[in-house]
């Protein structure tokens, strides 16, 4: 079983960037593995949770409209980490956001049960 843990948010003005970090461990101290495909998710205040974008093993990513262009996802396996490169960020982008484990079925990403405590973003105009 993976576990996942999220960092690097923090409190941002308008425009400025930010990167998060999402670890990924076993549940055996010592294992080594590598996850399959990742995706980042956010929840606005009041809000559903939303996918961000998504990386495969291979690197491929995918974005959400609202954030293409601004928002870049890449991976470390060396380092069993996911990044969120986030950057142009705008106060709607405020949000608490999560890191995922999953797999794609064809060009449907379905994220594992797993789920991490979030980090929270918080953009100010």
């Amino acid at each position: 079983q993976v576990r996942l843990m999220e960092s690097g948010g923090g409190l941002v003005q308008a425009g400025e960037s930010l990167m998060l970090s999402c670890r990924w461990s076993g549940a055996i101290s010592g294992s080594v593995f590598v996850i399959n495909a990742a995706g980042w998710y956010r929840q606005p205040p009041g809000k559903q949770r939303e996918l961000v974008g998504t990386i495969t093993a291979g690197g491929r990513t995918n974005y959400a409209d609202s954030v293409k262009g601004r928002f870049s996802i890449s991976r470390d396996n060396a380092k069993n980490t996911v990044y969120l490169q986030m950057s142009s960020l705008k106060p709607e982008d405020t949000a608490r956001y999560y890191c995922t484990a999953g797999s794609f079925v064809e060009t449907s990403y379905y994220p594992t049960s797993t789920w991490g405590q979030g980090t929270q973003v918080t953009v100010s105009s």
